[in-house]
């Protein structure tokens, strides 16, 4: 595997530092959706705001470093509306640039980000670029000997959450593998973790292993795409311990410290700042009974459920809309919490997990099977059934943590947060 050396920042992407901030306050605009060509910026207001490094630059800005990788090659891109240089999608760049593209690999939500979570992706053609579009999800995760007999080389450019539980890093590990598998090379387009400035949580074990979790790593994995691409490799995840010929072209000028606001959602439920910070906490919901607002105007940023008491000092109703056609506890009146007032370094917490459990008026029916597939052990559950605070579960889950924190240093591309 190869890391490249950084370059120098475009103006645009300057003046966006200058403007943008980590986490979003209420009322602060949403994050941009995905667009048919172009995707512009909507820089977000700060709460304790940590500036960006001044140079910052994506691994895809970086075209010096990975163009000439590219040459003579038919080049298959992994991507969706997050794959965004300036303000234009990664494909039509390329393509201007008199790339040899292929192929385009769409993940969850689709190549243009505008599938609802869980919506089967069919393969089609992209009517901009006149590609072909093959979907990796759905019945087709990992890409197949016929999907990949005219591409050489897979280029990676996604933006990730900093969670392990979001799809993109799963398709990310099947794209390695089958380049394992069939003797192509990848090339991972680095961005920023916006979530990147800590680690927590329990460990993934083997048993809870899906694809909303396929690594021993904790919820919050601390690492960017680039970074878990080289642990995966390093650590021989892939099937039959195989490890494709990999390349990550760093981002210039990030640590994890740097606090980082995302220019395009991510995907059609997470539409702001506020909500990627809370995303790490408010997942474990979907595997209880509690909504986490898909089907409102603020998904992941509301809580609540019909088992709640009514005196709970929030309520909302899920309606089907674009992002959920058929949301949790939908037309049903939910008790809970509006968490858009929050500010600061959010991070990890199970308060409101433990809070909700106690006072839900069906406990037996409180945890669902995907559960442990979000906490990726069976502990958690345990534990909060038993009445334990979260310090006490906490310490459940510390020793493996700890291990993973000190593999974790091996695969760091850079400066760690204190």
């Amino acid at each position: 595997m190869s890391t490249m050396i950084p370059l120098s920042l475009p103006a645009w992407c300057a003046l966006f530092l200058l403007q943008g901030s980590a986490c979003t306050r209420p009322g602060a605009a949403t994050l941009p959706p995905a667009a048919n060509s172009t995707v512009t910026t909507s820089p977000a207001a700060a709460s304790t705001p940590v500036p960006a490094a001044p140079a910052l630059q994506v691994g895809a800005a970086r075209f010096g470093e990975y163009l000439p990788l590219l040459k003579g090659k038919r080049v298959g891109l992994v991507v969706n509306q997050t794959s965004v240089v300036g303000r234009a999608l990664l494909p039509d760049t390329l393509l201007s640039r008199g790339v040899n593209v292929t192929a385009i690999f769409g993940p969850e939500h689709g190549f243009r980000g505008e599938a609802a979570d869980g919506a089967t992706i069919k393969d089609g053609k992209d009517a901009r670029t006149g590609k072909p579009v093959r979907s990796l999800y759905g019945a087709t995760k990992k890409p197949t000997a016929e999907m990949l007999q005219d591409v050489d080389v897979l280029v990676f450019d996604i933006q990730d959450v900093g969670t392990r539980f979001y799809t993109y890093i799963s398709t990310m590990h099947y794209v390695m593998e089958a380049a394992a598998e069939q003797g192509k090379s990848v090339i991972v387009l680095d961005r920023p973790n916006p979530n990147g400035w800590y680690v927590d949580g329990p460990v993934l074990e083997p048993a809870h292993k899906s694809f909303v979790g396929m690594h021993p790593i904790p919820v919050v994995h601390g690492l960017t795409v680039g970074e878990l691409a080289r642990m995966i490799n390093g650590e021989k995840w892939l099937a039959g311990g195989k490890q494709c010929p990999l390349t990550v072209v760093p981002v210039q000028g990030y640590t994890h410290s740097t606090r980082y606001t995302l220019p395009v959602r991510p995907s059609p439920n997470l539409p702001t700042a506020h909500a990627v910070a809370l995303y790490p906490t408010i997942c474990l919901f979907e595997g209880t009974d509690v909504s986490v607002g898909r089907g409102t105007d603020s998904p992941f940023e509301v809580i609540g459920a019909p088992t709640q008491p009514s005196t709970r000092p929030y309520s909302f109703t899920p309606r089907p809309n674009a992002g959920s056609p058929t949301p949790p506890q939908n037309g049903k009146l939910c008790y809970g919490q509006d968490l858009r007032p929050l500010s600061g370094d959010l991070g990890f917490s199970l308060q409101y997990l433990i809070d909700y459990y106690q006072q839900s008026t069906v406990k037996d029916k409180f945890f669902g099977k995907y559960f442990e597939q979000l906490t990726g052990t069976r502990t958690v559950r345990d534990l909060i059934v038993a009445g334990k605070s979260e310090k006490e579960i906490r310490a459940a889950w510390e020793p493996k943590l700890g291990q993973y924190k000190l593999m974790r240093q091996k695969y760091l591309l850079y400066p760690d947060f204190k």
